[in-house]
């Protein structure tokens, strides 16, 4: 049985990423596949499609889910959004020391916007209901970029742009789905050039994407909802891919959601990769886990002992990834959300 801690490894905390390199297509891309490994690049990418491949993103919007609310006596707190609701103003957020903010309490955001506190929990932290007539204008207005705490720096004005895919539409995450921020309109015209065709699906990045394994057993472990959608007509061309390249975890999370989904229908009912699905998924994908939709995966490094590194380690193996990491650090690659990727082919047992 794995635990928590077999997940670690040394990382030199100079390979952290706190800056994004000049171009998106300057990324350096660690090929693994098995106990192989190639220093490539990430315009190589296309070198490694084939026509009929199908390569999925996930075209998630990031928001400005951070900012500071005031509360009657002063005090500042930060607070950073993190999952909506049905109706996109109330949200739960995470907030340092939530639970000295009552519930009921009215706080003030730099805008003059109120926010009531509605409701406290102990891993969701605090649910907020706006006082205004659209959300995503005030954030915009008083909102940061959620930058991770790994990168210890403040939003610069470039991270509006830079932490953002530049095929984002739909506004809801509060993290970028960072494998695809390597992406240019050129590489994508490149991708499809080859024979290839692209599939943009939606996995709005919540808590449950970067939240830390706090147990070292990893039952239990509890993964956070996150929304997400594939369409009927998404499906289909899925379906149809002589191999299914996921561009990003959060990708390859949302199209195992639906083909758990399909394994779930009587066996006639079953199409060949995975059903259409809207829905929130919380599935946690760690070694012994079956795929049955993903048969390549680009990916950035994770951090040591996360949920994405068991992903990563289920996909491709836990030795080989292992190996693979630290032949990444050795070799000086980036690491996180603003750093270098690697390309996955899956193990298969």
């Amino acid at each position: 049985m794995l635990h928590t801690s077999d997940f670690d490894f040394d990382l030199p905390t100079e390979l952290i990423a706190s800056h994004p390199l000049e171009r998106r297509d300057a990324s350096r891309m660690l090929v693994v596949d098995g106990n192989n490994v190639f220093d490539k690049h990430i315009r190589d990418f296309v070198e490694y499609l084939q026509p009929g491949d199908v390569v999925v993103f996930n075209n998630s919007r990031v928001i400005p889910a951070r900012f500071n609310a005031t509360d009657k006596s002063g005090n500042i707190h930060e607070i950073t959004l993190h999952t909506a609701t049905d109706d996109h103003k109330t949200w739960w957020g995470l907030c340092k020391k939530f639970n000295k903010i009552a519930i009921g309490d009215t706080l003030t955001l730099d805008d003059g916007t109120k926010i009531e506190i509605v409701a406290h929990d102990d891993e969701s932290g605090l649910k907020i209901t706006f006082h205004c007539d659209n959300v995503f204008d005030v954030l915009n207005a008083v909102g940061k970029m959620p930058l991770p705490p790994y990168m210890k720096r403040e939003e610069e004005l470039s991270d509006r742009e830079r932490y953002q895919t530049v095929y984002a539409e739909p506004v809801g995450s509060m993290a970028a789905p960072t494998a695809g921020l390597h992406f240019t309109n050129e590489l994508m015209h490149e991708i499809e050039s080859r024979g290839a065709k692209i599939v943009k699906i939606t996995l709005h990045v919540g808590a449950g994407t970067w939240m830390p394994v706090k147990t070292e057993d990893l039952s239990q472990h509890k993964m956070h909802s996150e929304w997400c959608c594939i369409t009927p007509e998404q499906a289909d061309i899925i379906n149809n891919a002589k191999r299914v390249i996921a561009v990003g975890t959060t990708s390859m999370r949302t199209l195992e959601t639906a083909a758990i989904e399909n394994r779930k229908l009587p066996v006639d009912k079953q199409c060949k990769r995975i059903m259409p699905i809207c829905c929130t998924t919380d599935i946690f994908i760690t070694p012994g886990y079956k795929f049955g939709a993903v048969d390549v995966l680009l990916t950035n490094f994770h951090l040591p002992k996360s949920t994405l590194f068991m992903l990563v380690s289920a996909f491709a193996g836990l030795d080989e990834m292992k190996n693979a990491y630290a032949h990444a650090v050795a070799e000086k690659y980036r690491f996180f959300s603003y750093g270098d990727c690697c390309l996955l082919f899956r193990k298969d047992s």
